[in-house]
């Protein structure tokens, strides 16, 4: 729910200025305002959890883990997007996906956390 706008062709992350710059090269391109072009914008749905963990465990090296993230990735190719990271300020991990089947969206990080607690 950051408000990144992640174009797949030119990179893998948000990058606001390239969001910015091909927005704009739409409006030149169509000759339409800004705010006729943000009309058709829809949300893709997004879930986040976090995921306590001892301090000196290292759940994301479980094979187990690992083989949950892998399943979800391929689940979600081409249409969804998985995200898995240590916060850098305190013991979580962030498991965060984006899905338009909000059904799959909430199985796979469902499962992912399981493992990610069992690991911890």
């Amino acid at each position: 729910q950051s408000g990144h706008i992640v174009m797949t062709d030119y990179a893998t992350t948000g990058d606001g200025l390239m969001a910015g710059l091909q927005f704009l090269a739409e409006m030149v391109r169509t000759g339409q305002p800004a705010s006729t072009l943000t009309r058709s914008f829809e949300p893709v749905p997004q879930l986040l959890k976090n995921v306590r963990f001892a301090l000196g465990s290292a759940p994301l090296d479980s094979t187990r883990v690992r083989s949950a993230i892998a399943e979800a990735e391929a689940a979600l190719t081409g249409h969804g997007r998985l995200l898995i990271r240590k916060s850098g300020t305190e013991p979580l991990i962030r498991v965060m996906a984006e899905c338009e089947d909000e059904a799959l969206l909430a199985r796979l990080i469902d499962g992912i956390v399981a493992e990610v607690e069992a690991a911890a």
